[in-house]
C-alpha cells in the first residue's frame, strides 16, 4: 500500500496504513461514567465525553480499512494480587481499587465498571489488552502482537491524556514505534493537563511522537480505503483477523 502524509505537529508524518494500528486506551465505564473510579476520585467525568465521538469516527474508519484495532483496559484481578499495595492504598477505604461501587468493584476485571463503554465496544476479533498499570506495554503481550503483525506506527486515542495515553506513548517510543496521537480523541479530567500533555509529546522535534486530529487522519485514510476496495476482487473490505 502507498504511504500517505498526515498533517501533524511538529511536522507531517508519512504513514503506511497497512503497517499501522489503532490503539484506544481505557475508554472504560469506570473512567467515563458516574459511579466509577474517576468519579470516586472527585473528577468531573463529563470532561472525558468529548473524546467519545472522535474515537468512534476513527474506530469506524479503521475497521473499514481493515486496520488492526486494539483496545486496552486498566484493572486488576479480583484478589488484587497484581495490584501494588501503594496503588490500592490511595484514597478513602470506600473509594479505593476493589471497593464496592455503583458499577461493581472499582477497577476489577469482570465487573461492569471495568468494561469499555458501549459506544466503543470491541468486535469479537479485536484484541483487548487488560493491563495492571498505566502503560499498555507493562506486563502485557502488546509488543508481541504488534511485532507479529509488522506494525510500525500507532494511532493513539483514549483517556486520560497525561496518564495512560502519555505512559503508553512513552513506552512505545522506547520500543521503536512511531506514535501519532489523535489530540481530539483524547481527553483529561484536567483540560490544562490535556493541553500540556499533547505539547510535551510533540516538543523538541517530536520527542515522544506526533500530534494530529481525527479529521486529518480520516482525510488521509479515505484514499487508502478506496485503494484497498479497488484491489479487492470482490470490491468490498473484510475485517482484519
Amino acid at each position: 500500500m502507498s504511504r500517505f502524509e498526515i498533517p501533524a505537529k511538529p511536522s507531517p508524518l508519512s504513514v503506511d496504513f497497512a503497517r499501522t494500528a489503532l490503539i484506544i486506551i481505557d475508554m472504560q465505564r469506570d473512567f467515563l461514567e458516574p459511579g466509577g473510579f474517576g468519579a470516586a476520585l472527585g473528577n468531573d467525568v463529563s470532561r472525558l465525553v468529548a473524546a467519545v465521538a472522535p474515537c468512534r469516527a476513527m474506530l469506524t474508519a479503521a475497521r473499514a480499512a481493515g486496520m488492526l484495532v486494539i483496545h486496552t483496559r486498566e484493572g486488576h484481578r479480583p484478589d488484587l494480587s497484581d495490584a501494588p499495595p501503594a496503588k490500592v492504598a490511595r484514597g478513602p477505604l470506600d473509594k479505593r481499587i476493589g471497593a464496592r461501587g455503583p458499577m461493581g468493584r472499582i477497577l476489577i476485571r469482570g465487573e461492569p465498571g471495568h468494561d469499555i463503554i458501549p459506544e466503543l465496544a470491541p468486535l469479537a476479533h479485536e484484541p483487548v489488552i487488560d493491563k495492571p498499570g498505566k502503560g499498555a506495554f507493562y506486563q502485557t503481550d502488546l509488543d508481541l502482537m504488534l511485532r507479529n503483525r509488522g506494525i510500525e506506527t500507532l494511532l493513539v486515542a483514549g483517556v486520560t491524556t497525561e496518564v495512560c495515553v502519555h505512559t503508553t506513548v512513552r513506552e512505545a517510543n522506547d520500543r521503536g514505534y512511531r506514535c501519532l496521537v489523535l489530540g481530539d480523541a483524547c481527553a483529561s479530567y484536567f483540560p490544562e493537563f490535556h493541553d500540556v500533555g499533547l505539547r510535551m509529546i510533540a516538543a523538541q522535534g517530536g520527542i515522544f511522537g506526533w500530534v494530529s486530529t481525527t479529521e486529518d487522519v480520516l482525510a488521509a485514510l479515505s484514499p487508502s480505503v478506496r485503494e484497498m476496495m479497488t484491489a479487492s476482487p470482490h470490491g468490498k473490505l473484510e475485517p482484519a483477523a
